[in-house]
């Protein structure tokens, strides 16, 4: 069942402050269950895929001194925005400050500056089309109404983030023809995309999570770094829409697609079964946890977003 979005396409919100997506949406299933993880990787690369952001990413981002902390700072921030509450529109506007300084000139020699709405918005606008895209693969297809459900609430998200009604497409109908023409006009293979598709990277050790492993990991990375990479890389072009892919003039085989194919088959089937500890993000989990507490949808029942059964056909 496919609950109604808290705010319809096109109309703005009717409080000053944006809420956060509804409990039991599309996006609470989705945002705080592992297999986004997955994911994430594609959207960044589609998003530094548009020379003034990847030009922004590039002048001034740590992704390169601090790979990992950079990587757990937007994680919890993505997070807040669905499972925040209060703490979801105080982050969007941390953001926006955050934004507020980074300008510059990029490859081609045009100025930009991060908060440009043009730009602003088709960060936020890639999520959409690689969700609906890596659910076809990691759990299953969205319904019509799920696919509509939603774009409704990453709408509401935009709200959170400070994204004017007016600067993002307010139907699926009105986004397909502005994706298309973002990706056909103005994607292209930045030096950002290069650098993190790059195998041979010199990424550092991860540097977070409990001591033990970061130990294990330090001793084993000189022979872990390049096969992760290689991974993570193939993940980040197969996850992506492949008219995306085909935009930036990224390589995909025949042989790449089913290798993608039987890797996606095995996590529908294995993350289903998991413990919920292990299968939602720490905030996922408290925020499910304190809706159970409050009487709202069940976060271990049927969500928008129903996993197959393990042995089900994709």
């Amino acid at each position: 069942m496919v609950r109604e979005p808290t705010t319809a396409p096109g109309r703005a919100p009717a409080a000053s402050t944006p809420e956060p997506p509804p409990v039991g949406g599309v996006l609470w299933s989705l945002a705080g269950d592992v297999r986004a993880l997955l994911m994430l990787p594609a959207a960044l690369t589609l998003q530094v895929a548009h020379p003034a952001v990847g030009a922004g990413v590039d002048d001034h981002s740590v992704f390169r001194t601090d790979p990992w902390g950079r990587g757990e700072r937007s994680l919890r921030s993505l997070q807040l925005w669905i499972y925040g509450g209060d703490e979801a529109a105080r982050e969007g506007r941390r953001l926006r400050e955050l934004h507020r300084t980074i300008q510059g000139v990029d490859a081609h020699g045009r100025r930009y500056h991060a908060l440009t709405p043009a730009y602003y918005s088709w960060v936020h606008a890639t999520g959409f089309p690689i969700y609906r895209h890596g659910l076809r693969l990691l759990v299953r297809p969205l319904s019509e109404a799920q696919e509509r459900q939603l774009y409704a609430e990453w709408l509401q998200v935009g709200r959170i983030l400070g994204i004017h009604d007016r600067d993002m497409p307010q139907t699926i109908e009105a986004f397909w023809p502005y994706y298309r023409r973002v990706l056909a006009e103005e994607i292209e293979a930045t030096a950002v995309v290069r650098e993190l598709l790059d195998t041979d990277l010199p990424l550092p050790a991860p540097d977070r999570g409990p001591l033990p492993l970061r130990l294990v990991l330090r001793v084993l990375w000189p022979v872990l770094r390049r096969p992760f990479l290689k991974l993570r890389t193939f993940l980040t072009v197969g996850l992506m829409p492949p008219e995306a892919r085909r935009a930036i003039g990224l390589e995909w085989t025949d042989a790449q697609e089913r290798a993608l194919r039987r890797f996606t088959r095995t996590v529908r089937v294995v993350v289903p079964v998991l413990p919920e500890r292990l299968r939602y993000l720490p905030l996922a989990r408290r925020a499910r946890k304190a809706a159970r507490h409050a009487g709202g949808r069940p976060a271990g029942g049927a969500p928008p977003v129903r996993p197959r059964k393990p042995g089900a056909s994709a």
